[in-house]
């Protein structure tokens, strides 16, 4: 495999897991009540929905990363 292709894959993954984790940290202590979840509402999205979002986005840049290097076969 190419080092660059290995080089985005790993970054895709690790973009992905970072976002995860500040996700799911920030959803933890907002329920906890650490901070109010309505300074990430925007618009008709609710704050918890919008963080949910970030998570969500991390959980596919991460499957994306892994699908990508499964498919360059490393």
């Amino acid at each position: 495999m190419n080092t660059s292709k290995k080089f985005n894959c790993r970054l895709l993954i690790n973009v992905g897991n970072t976002l995860i984790i500040i996700g799911c940290l920030v959803i933890v202590i907002g329920l906890i009540g650490l901070i109010p979840l309505d300074i990430f509402a925007v618009g008709l999205s609710s704050g918890i929905r919008v963080i949910a979002t970030l998570a969500i986005m991390g959980c596919l840049l991460s499957a994306i990363g892994y699908g990508l290097m499964d498919y360059f076969g490393y």
